[in-house]
Formats: structure tokens, sequence, C-alpha cells
């Protein structure tokens, strides 16, 4: 039986810290993530999708977690495709001249590959650890499959081995009919896993919660299904309650899949006033009372 690690897409937002889920005691950030890390056995960073931490601050982290704490981390938005603020840049390394935000084709391949250098150095620290779960490829609603696609796809994640790469996609011409099991072979064929995501459907950027393997750990995030999906700021598209029968539907079919991989990863991306943590906890729980009603090993949690 393959274990399951339940963890949530932040530790650090905003709504968290207003929402009291941390005790007055959890008072700065190391404490916090401590806190969390007591709580739980995983977490997604996010902020690198933002920025490229400096190893010290990952080094910070590290000596935060338990040994046996795992962290999934976001890749820098810039590498993934999306449109990056030139603010966010090391300053050494900020364009003097043209548009505030930035794709890859704006900036000299010797600065590209040195911000694939200052990531790397900053999961140094982590991997060092044997704390580094996944680099999380999260790609924009907008990359549509296709041989170049495909081709960059393998090509970030040749620059994140040996570690493990997550692939999320999110766009549905991934998993159209005939191109689902494509699209599966190619990230098997490299050795990537496929991010499941629970999320609203009939939008340009749905695709469908395959709960699948295709390498090792297997991942699933839970993005909620908000009304305010399509149209809504990024808090109203994520502001979302599971119910507890959804819960328990997804606790059976966890429970169920994970006889085949070693090791799932669910992330709750529902990060909203501490409603990601809330719904962890409660998910962590029903997955327990299943595998222990199946004679299982419980799940970490």
């Amino acid at each position: 039986m393959g274990v399951i690690k339940v963890g949530t897409s932040s530790w650090a937002d905003q709504s968290l810290l207003r929402s009291g889920w941390y005790p007055r005691s959890a008072s700065t950030p190391a404490r916090r993530l401590g806190f969390y890390a007591s709580r739980f056995p995983l977490v997604e960073v996010d902020t690198s999708y933002y920025a490229i931490p400096v190893p010290e601050t990952t080094q910070g982290w590290v000596a935060a977690t338990p040994d046996d704490f795992t962290f999934d981390v976001k890749a820098f938005s810039l590498f993934t495709g999306h449109p990056t603020p030139v603010a966010v840049l090391p300053r050494d390394l900020r364009p003097a001249v043209g548009p505030s935000r930035i794709r890859r084709r704006d900036l000299p391949e010797r600065t590209y590959d040195e911000l694939w250098a200052r990531f790397r150095a900053a999961l140094d620290p982590i991997a060092a650890a044997g704390k580094l779960g996944v680099v999380m490829m999260q790609f924009p609603p907008w990359l549509v499959r296709s041989p170049a696609a495909e081709r960059r796809i393998v090509e970030l994640a040749q620059r994140c081995r040996p570690w493990r790469v997550g692939v999320e996609l999110r766009h549905g011409s991934w998993f159209d009919a005939a191109a689902a099991a494509d699209t599966l072979d190619l990230l098997r064929a490299h050795d990537l896993s496929v991010v499941c995501v629970d999320m609203p459907q009939g939008h340009p950027s749905s695709v469908p919660p395959m709960l699948t393997m295709t390498a090792e750990p297997a991942i699933v995030r839970f993005h909620g299904h908000s009304d305010a999906w399509g149209d809504g700021d990024k808090e109203d598209r994520f502001r979302y309650a599971y119910a507890d029968d959804e819960l328990r539907h997804w606790a059976g079919l966890l429970a169920a899949f994970a006889g085949h991989p070693d090791e799932v990863h669910v992330l709750f991306n529902n990060c909203c006033a501490g409603q990601a943590q809330r719904d962890a906890t409660r998910l962590a729980q029903l997955l327990t009372e299943t595998m222990l009603a199946d004679h299982a090993v419980p799940t970490t949690s």
C-alpha cells in the first residue's frame, strides 16, 4: 500500500494569516512553517512561482521542518510561459529597457540560463535534506497541445533533473478524445508525473480529473468548484469549501488508487482564509477511516 501525503498549496498567504488558523505563538515565518509542518507532512511552495527564492530562505524552510517533511516546489512563472513582471527578477538580471512584463523570448539566452541556475541553487538545500518531492510545472491555460508544446515540456523537465517533475496541463486539448492517451504516454515516456486536478468543468482551461499514474509520485490538486471560475478574480475562483460527501468520495478513490504508486501527493489549492487547511485535515481523517476499514496501512496526515 502506497503512502498518501496530504497538504495544501500555501502556508503563508495573507488570507490564511488573517484567518486565525495559526496560534499567536506562531509569530514568525519559521514558527508558522513549523506549526504547519506539525499538522501536515507536505506543502506546495507557491512563492517560487512569483519569484526565485534565495538559498538562505530555502535553508530556513529545511531547518523549520521535521526530517520527513516534503516540499513540492512550483517552477518560476517565466519558465512555464507565463508573462512575468520584470520587477520580480533578481536586480542584476533585469533588462534595462523594455516592457514591464516579459516572457522567455524577451531575455538573452545567458540570462535565462542564469535564472535556471539560481532556481536550482534555491532548491539545492531542500533536495540535499531529502525533502524535495517534485518540481511542479504548471503550464498556462493557453498552452494548446502541439508537437512544439510537447518538446517544450520535455526540455523544461530536463533542466530539472535529477529531481522529480510534476506537470499540470490546463488546456482541454491535452485530454480531448484520443489525445488523452497520447498525453499520458508522453509523460510516462519521460518519467513525468501528471497532475490530476479537481476543478470546475466546462471552461477552456478545464481538464478532467484523471486519477492515474505516469511517474512517481502521483499528484492530485484540488482547486474547488467555484461558480466564479470563469470570470472571477483569483480569490473568488478558489473560494470553495468541499462538502463532506465530496471528500468522502475522494477518500474512497484515493484509498483504492494508493495501491498503485508508492506515494501520492494530495494538495488543496482552495486557499482562502484557511479553507484549504480545513479541507485537507478532513480528507486526511476520512482517508485514515477508509483505509483502516479496509485493513490497510493508514495515510500520513
